[in-house]
């Protein structure tokens, strides 16, 4: 079974074993989901750029937590709009290519419109 699938499935179940669905609207998951990507900031917050690549056991499982977090509701708000995520992703990544083509985006972090 595909994990994004099967993850899916956990996650639906265990909204509906607890009656959640009725709180989880699309703008509740969206504010959650924004919440839980800025637990991952946290992390990361005042860190050096060396020092961010080289979490302890501790900070590592933290952003392994908020991961999961992110994804679920993620997940669970794509699930709302029969939204396939790795799909979509997909998509964005080839849009991405068109703004972003190696001639012009190579070796810079300019936006696509500065170039």
């Amino acid at each position: 079974m595909d994990s994004i699938q099967e993850l899916k499935g956990i996650i639906e179940n265990f909204v509906k074993e607890r009656e959640w669905n009725r709180f989880h609207s699309p703008k509740n998951l969206a504010m959650a989901l924004s919440g839980e990507a800025a637990e991952i900031l946290e992390l990361f917050q005042w860190l050096t750029e060396e020092e961010s690549y080289n979490l302890d056991e501790d900070k590592r499982e933290k952003l392994k937590q908020e991961i999961g977090d992110v994804m679920v509701y993620l997940l669970n708000l794509s699930s709302k709009f029969g939204i396939d995520p790795v799909e979509a992703g997909i998509y964005k990544m080839g849009l991405n290519g068109l703004k972003y083509p190696v001639e012009k985006a190579k070796g810079n972090a300019k936006k696509y419109n500065e170039f």
